[in-house]
């Protein structure tokens, strides 16, 4: 989605314009020239939120059940150290 940056002051002055310019793009909202704030719609925030799962929904999807996984012993090559 494309970003549009204002100003605080222009979002006070305008913040109709600026929730509509939300439905095309994220809005960047600043303060002394740092963003601050962010402004999306509604719909771009929901798809946001719900691709995120915890660490434990994601080890329980029943895909992860199909999966065959062998893990090979690992093989360092140590030798004895020599102290002479």
């Amino acid at each position: 989605m494309p970003i549009k940056t204002i100003s605080s002051r222009e979002f006070n002055q305008a913040a109709s314009e600026a929730k509509r310019a939300a439905n095309h793009a994220t809005v960047f909202i600043t303060d002394r020239g740092r963003p601050a704030h962010v402004l999306m719609s509604m719909a771009e925030y929901q798809r946001l939120t719900q691709q995120r799962r915890s660490i434990v929904e994601v080890l329980a999807m029943p895909v992860l059940d199909d999966v065959d996984f062998v893990a090979e012993p690992l093989t360092l090559g140590l030798r004895p150290a020599d102290l002479s």
